[in-house]
């Protein structure tokens, strides 16, 4: 089948599936890609860990920030279903600047991340992107002001309706009276970005040229490997003979992953995935494995034309 068929094909499933998105796959030694709308900017969520995380280990090594230093991080106190680490604390605790990554990161700790942000402004995170050459992220909040939607508001009993209007509330530009959803408020990015980001990100340890030191890049692929939060794409990646790291994102009805896979022949692959459902509901294991098996036949189409 040839890639424009594939695609044509996927698209519907995708919208059988009540989903949208920008994905892409990119050989990380060839460059050679596939993608679904792989420039369709959207909202990013918790996918921002990865660039925070990414400027505050290279602030590390600069020696601009203590990596040891305690930080005190008040307690959450959180009950909702949801959010996880520092944020269902019931006291405040001290912790280490090296040990906030890993928990924002490993186990997507939004307390924690905010910590970080505190330490360099989301504006901050924007500039160094930049300065890095690192294009298409944009951040512009912290994840306070992520979390701080109707899902929140309404709690519980307002789960579908919270859904629906994250649906809904939408205009055709991707404007958004949710301004957490609207990408001229929002941490934005696209399959494309971040793709690029994991192919910096993975460069030095395949003796390739990239903007993101070396001692940075190995921190990060070690903390995106023990990531925790593996139910969305590793099922379709992760096997006896490949290995799997990724960081995913949630918000509303927004679903997503970006990681690399690669294989025991050597092989890597970029994979980044942004969805938005169609679908008012926020437990959607069908669409978790619709974007697993959407990336893999991209993967498993790039990786037979490039044999």
């Amino acid at each position: 089948m040839n890639a424009d068929r594939l695609v044509a094909g996927l698209r519907r499933e995708l919208r059988d599936g009540g989903l949208h998105g920008s994905f892409l796959v990119r050989d990380l030694e060839t460059g050679d890609e596939i993608g679904i709308d792989p420039d369709l900017e959207l909202p990013v969520a918790s996918l921002v860990k990865i660039p925070l995380a990414l400027v505050t280990l290279d602030r590390i090594r600069r020696g601009e920030i203590d990596g040891a230093a305690g930080i005190e991080v008040e307690p959450g106190q959180v009950t909702t279903p949801g959010p996880t680490g520092l944020g269902r604390f019931r006291h405040p605790a001290r912790i280490a600047v090296e040990d906030l990554v890993y928990l924002s990161v490993c186990v997507s700790d939004s307390v924690a991340a905010d910590a970080l942000f505190r330490l360099t402004p989301p504006r901050q995170v924007a500039a160094e992107l930049r300065q890095a050459g690192l294009r298409g992220l944009t951040v512009r909040h912290t994840m306070a002001e992520l979390m701080d939607t109707p899902a929140e508001r309404l709690g519980g009993d307002g789960t579908h309706l919270a859904q629906a209007l994250a649906i809904d509330a939408a205009t055709a530009g991707h404007g958004h009276r949710i301004p957490q959803l609207d990408v001229s408020r929002a941490n934005t990015g696209t399959a494309r970005a971040f793709a690029g980001l994991l192919q910096a990100i993975w460069a030095p340890a395949r003796g390739l040229p990239s903007p993101v030191h070396a001692d940075v890049a190995a921190r990060l692929r070690s903390l995106m490997a023990a990531n925790l939060l593996r139910h969305r794409l590793a099922p379709d990646f992760a096997s006896d003979s490949s290995l799997w790291w990724s960081k995913t994102g949630t918000l509303l009805n927004l679903r997503h992953e970006a990681g690399v896979v690669e294989h025991a022949d050597g092989r890597a692959y970029a994979v980044a995935v942004l969805t938005e459902s169609r679908v008012a509901a926020s437990s959607q294991p069908g669409a978790e494995a619709l974007m697993g098996q959407v990336a893999r036949r991209l993967r498993d189409h790039l990786r037979a034309a490039t044999a």
